[in-house]
């Protein structure tokens, strides 16, 4: 009888783990997809892992009769322990970045006087985090984690320069928020909306271009709208942005000069 309890536990961690596995591939693709909402996405990510870890109870379970009497269920243990594993990778890669990288979902290239985000600011709803000033305890911790998380000037005039950045936005998928919001003469943000890569959770992002009486000045925001900690994500989206910009304004100012 133990013996059978034992192989129907190596069972179990199978099973449990093919489970966890497919049910967080059909989610991802779900929402990636916009099958599934982002807080019911977010619910069965907290779901995920604690399936994960009972599919490894069970394994445990059955490794303990197997190692010990020699009872069957090898094979159907460790297929459970690795698809477990294969699961739990990127949830725990995810907890060391949390770990090691300081708790912010909002990062600007100008932490003093960060572009805005009006729209998006109008856009989000309940559960979605609140668009506020950059506080100097966070703009500090981003100072220290992000050194080179910092604006551009671009020996471009302004409409060139606009027109630059519009196209990398385009390039990159990231979806218009209707109309430029003008500030002062001589400054324009430009809202869109982008995603993170694979799982495509929603995030706003602004680029604000500031007419220095000939050269341009850049500065870019990025901000999740779940969660406190963005893992690096908006800091990696801002400096991939601004590389791809910088090559672009490379590119074109080239072109004109071989011209």
């Amino acid at each position: 009888m133990a013996a059978v309890l034992e192989r129907r536990a190596a069972g179990w961690a199978r099973r449990t783990g093919a489970f966890a596995l497919v049910l967080s591939v059909t989610a991802g693709l779900s929402h990636r997809y916009g099958l599934l909402d982002t807080p019911a996405f977010l619910t069965v990510l907290t779901l995920v892992p604690a399936i994960a870890c009972a599919a490894l109870v069970f394994a445990g379970v059955a490794f303990h009769r197997f190692w010990n009497d020699g009872d069957l269920g090898g094979f159907d243990l460790g297929v459970g322990t690795l698809l477990a594993l294969i699961v739990l990778a990127p949830f725990l890669f995810a907890g060391y970045r949390a770990a090691v990288l300081p708790m912010l979902a909002d990062i600007s290239t100008d932490t003093a006087d960060p572009p805005s985000l009006v729209q998006a600011a109008a856009a989000r709803g309940s559960g979605m985090n609140r668009v506020l000033p950059i506080a100097p305890a966070a703009a500090a911790e981003q100072a220290r984690a992000y050194p080179n998380v910092t604006g551009r000037r671009y020996d471009l005039p302004f409409d060139q320069a606009l027109e630059v950045v519009e196209a990398v936005m385009a390039a990159k998928g990231w979806r218009f928020r209707p109309g430029g919001l003008e500030h002062p003469p001589g400054e324009v943000t430009i809202e869109a909306e982008a995603a993170t890569p694979l799982i495509a959770l929603p995030v706003d992002v602004s680029v604000r271009l500031t007419d220095e009486a000939g050269p341009t000045y850049v500065d870019m925001r990025s901000a999740w709208r779940y969660g406190r900690h963005d893992l690096g994500d908006n800091a990696a989206r801002i400096s991939a942005f601004l590389a791809e910009l910088d090559a672009e304004v490379i590119r074109r100012t080239t072109a004109v000069a071989v011209e």
